[in-house]
């Protein structure tokens, strides 16, 4: 193989990886601004926080009517969850 080919071939090479590269950024940016950003707008838009707000307080309600709030498994997780923080405070050293 001569070099005046292997140059061919690396000029051949390199504008296929670009073009590749390019495509793909394009590819990425589509698909973020279809699918992604059209998602977070609906979800940061002052109705939908409103609802989510509204949603949360139902059901705090709704959970205070019960007799019991938590599974088993849930008291336990958030109670070692408790100990870990205060341990934590407790290290919190005070001036």
């Amino acid at each position: 193989m001569s070099q005046n080919e292997t140059k061919n071939d690396l000029k051949k090479f390199f504008i296929k990886l670009i073009a590749i590269v390019f495509a793909a950024i394009v590819l990425i940016n589509v698909s973020y601004n279809l699918i992604i950003a059209e998602k977070l707008e609906n979800f940061t838009s002052k109705q939908n926080i409103e609802k989510v707000k509204n949603k949360i307080r139902s059901e705090i309600r709704n959970s205070l009517k019960k007799d019991k709030i938590l599974n088993e498994e849930d008291k336990v997780l958030i109670y070692k969850f408790y100990i870990k923080i205060k341990k934590e405070f407790d290290d919190i050293k005070t001036e």
